[in-house]
């Protein structure tokens, strides 16, 4: 099943972290993602601080509903940088990649 038919499911921990051979299955459905200190980053770049505010605004509401919330950057006016990480178990989980593929759609459907 793709990743963006799936939904987040709560963890509070109690299972592993993925491992490298795990990460890599996963990137390769998002594959504009990459690994940086454990934890997967994409940088999005808008024409302007109203449609990055914007951008923030939805993907808001999407980590809301997906009860899966990322760390995000606003910067250089119109840069906006999404880090996605499971804090319950010090690492990735499948919820990472479900939100990166979601993100990846709202880009998509919204430009």
């Amino acid at each position: 099943m793709s990743l963006i038919n799936k939904k987040c499911v709560p963890c509070e921990g109690g299972i592993m972290a993925f491992g490298k051979k795990q990460i890599g299955h996963y990137l390769k459905e998002v594959p504009e993602w990459g690994v940086v200190d454990g934890k997967i980053e994409r940088e999005f770049v808008f024409k302007d601080f109203n449609e990055a505010m914007k951008f923030v605004s939805i993907v808001g509401q999407l980590a809301e509903r997906e009860g899966h919330h990322p760390d995000i950057l606003v910067h250089g006016y119109k840069k906006v940088k999404i880090t996605l990480s499971t804090h319950s178990i010090g690492g990735l989980s499948e919820n990472d990649f479900i939100l990166a593929a979601k993100i990846d759609k709202l880009l998509s459907t919204s430009r």
